[in-house]
């Protein structure tokens, strides 16, 4: 059995005992959260569809570290100018440890 769920805007396949990483979720680490945006949902026989959401289903997901990702350096020159611009970004994120999907 798998679900499609959506956070952050994203959408991720997970079953139980995944362990995925999606952008950074407010939670205390060893937390249990649930994540009730399921898109599509997979048994043996059949699937299930939502439209967007499949009500009355949810996956159950505990928080494993919060952590920030590798910096990305942006450099954008200015052709035939003395212009140049050398910026950084570090993303921040959540692991996660599928546990449950309940209402499958």
């Amino acid at each position: 059995m798998y679900a499609i769920i959506e956070t952050s805007g994203k959408q991720y396949r997970v079953s139980v005992g995944d362990e995925i990483v999606v952008d950074k979720i407010d939670a205390q680490v060893e937390s249990e959260i649930t994540i009730d945006k399921v898109l599509m949902l997979s048994n043996e026989d059949k699937n299930i569809f939502g439209s967007p959401y499949i009500p009355n289903i949810m996956v159950k997901a505990k928080v494993l570290k919060t952590y920030k990702g590798d910096k990305i350096l942006v450099y954008r020159p200015r052709p035939k100018k003395a212009i140049r611009r050398l910026t950084g970004h570090r993303s921040h994120y959540t692991k996660l440890a599928i546990t449950d999907i309940i209402g499958g």
